[in-house]
Order: C-alpha cells, then structure tokens, then sequence
C-alpha cells in the first residue's frame, strides 16, 4: 500500500520511526515531513500535501501526527475526498458499538470502525498521548481493517465526498 506520512514538530520523533515499521511491512511511504526538528513550525505546511496525496491518488492512505491530532485532522478533512479520523489511544466502548448491539473486540475498536463504516482513508494520531507500543498497534488495525461495503455507509460516505467543504 501507498501511503502518506506528515507531522509537526509534536510527532516528529515518531515520523521517522513509523516510516521504518511500515516498509518493515512492506508498505511504499512518501513523507511529507518535516525534514528537521522546528518547534516553531505549522503542521497545515505539512499535513495538507499529505492530505493532497491521498486525495488524488499518489498514496492510498495517509497517517498524520500532531500533539492531540486534531488540528492536523482538521487541515486533512478540509480536502475533498478525504475522511480523517482521530485516535488517542485504546479505550473500551462503554456499550454496544453498533444499530445492531454488537460489542467492540478489544480497546481498539474504535479504529476498525473509522475504516468499516467510515472508510477513513487518513489516521491523525495525537503523539502526545499514545505510547510507541499503541502507535503500532493503531496502525496495524487501521491499514488492515477493510471498508464493510454496506450500503448505508457508502450512501453517507457520499454524502460527506459530496457535501460542501470550507
């Protein structure tokens, strides 16, 4: 799989490392950066060409850092065409996960769910608050989850593609 990596200064010790497991994985990784360690930096300079890439193809998924994730998820979410979800780390739903009452797997249900109802294809991961061990956990769930298909998500997915961004 194709896939765009990008952060600010707060995950810029994980890019790199993240970049090495997943071609340990056999994963092809274009990183948008940034190159060097700059406290000052603007994650919008680096996490929009990532977004950019997973929008028109050049990658099939894309995986940001931020300190929480969630201004990163927002610059990503501003392109057309992508759906980014946000991850801190595991957590145990506190009731059934689904219309149907089904029950999560494990702590990291939540991830299979952004990619089987939502087809998330950006993860924004908050650095600041998730262990190396959960980061590759994460990771693993997310790119190995596939999209469930399901009519009534694909209706909304279009929806979301469809709908105005701005």
């Amino acid at each position: 799989m194709r896939i765009a990596l990008s952060t600010d200064h707060a995950g810029y010790e994980q890019l790199a490392q993240l970049q090495t497991f997943l071609e340990g994985l056999g994963h092809q990784v274009t990183s948008f950066g940034p190159t060097s360690l700059n406290p000052d930096d603007d994650y919008p300079d680096f996490i929009r060409p990532a977004a950019e890439a997973v929008a028109n193809g050049t990658c099939e998924r894309g995986i940001i850092f931020g300190g929480s994730g969630q201004g990163e998820a927002m610059v990503a979410n501003r392109v057309t065409g992508v759906r980014c979800a946000v991850f801190y780390g595991p957590e145990v739903a506190v009731g059934p996960i689904d219309a149907a009452g089904g029950e999560a797997q494990d702590s990291f249900e939540i991830l299979r769910l952004t990619r089987q109802h939502n087809d998330a294809n950006v993860l924004s991961l908050g650095a600041r608050f998730l262990a190396w061990a959960d980061i590759e956990n994460a990771v693993r769930i997310w790119l190995d989850t596939p999209f469930s298909g399901e009519a009534r998500h694909q209706r909304r997915i279009e929806k979301i593609d469809g709908g105005s961004r701005g």
